[in-house]
């Protein structure tokens, strides 16, 4: 009788670690979507700039240009995967973690917490760039 409690014990707590590693995945999944939109929605402007005060040339960065008509499709996109990324980051576990796992380490969250917002602000400059480049490059 004591083995049935435990493995179904065991049974329980291997579903809850495989659900927050699932948990987890999502949202290291709409992190990584968010960063590489704001890097998509960035590569028309801010991005050859970047570039260019690196050192970086060559005739193949004025072809990024081409990418701006897309910027609004970039725009709702990255959008969509910042707004869910930030809802599986910052809402309440669905289940608790075992002392011990992954999900329990606030690592994993503080990597993608540091993602989300990143992408976030490119995002914003991507926007706001436009219209403030005119006023910084008069200068």
């Amino acid at each position: 009788m004591e083995s049935n409690n435990s493995s179904s014990a065991r049974s329980v707590r291997d579903g809850v670690q495989r659900q927050s590693m699932d948990e987890n995945m999502q949202k290291s999944i709409f992190a990584g979507g968010s960063a590489l939109g704001a890097v998509a929605m960035s590569s028309c402007c801010i991005l050859p700039l970047a570039l260019f005060s690196l050192g970086v040339t060559g005739a193949w960065i004025g072809n990024l240009a081409a990418l701006y008509p897309y910027k609004p499709y970039f725009f709702v996109a990255t959008a969509a995967f910042l707004a869910v990324g930030f809802c599986k980051i910052y809402r309440k576990p669905a289940v608790d973690c075992a002392q011990g796992s992954y999900c329990a380490s606030p690592v994993s969250d503080r990597v993608n917490k540091i993602v989300l917002w990143s992408a976030t602000l490119l995002v914003l400059a991507a926007l706001v760039f436009p219209y403030a480049a005119p006023l910084i490059l008069e200068y």
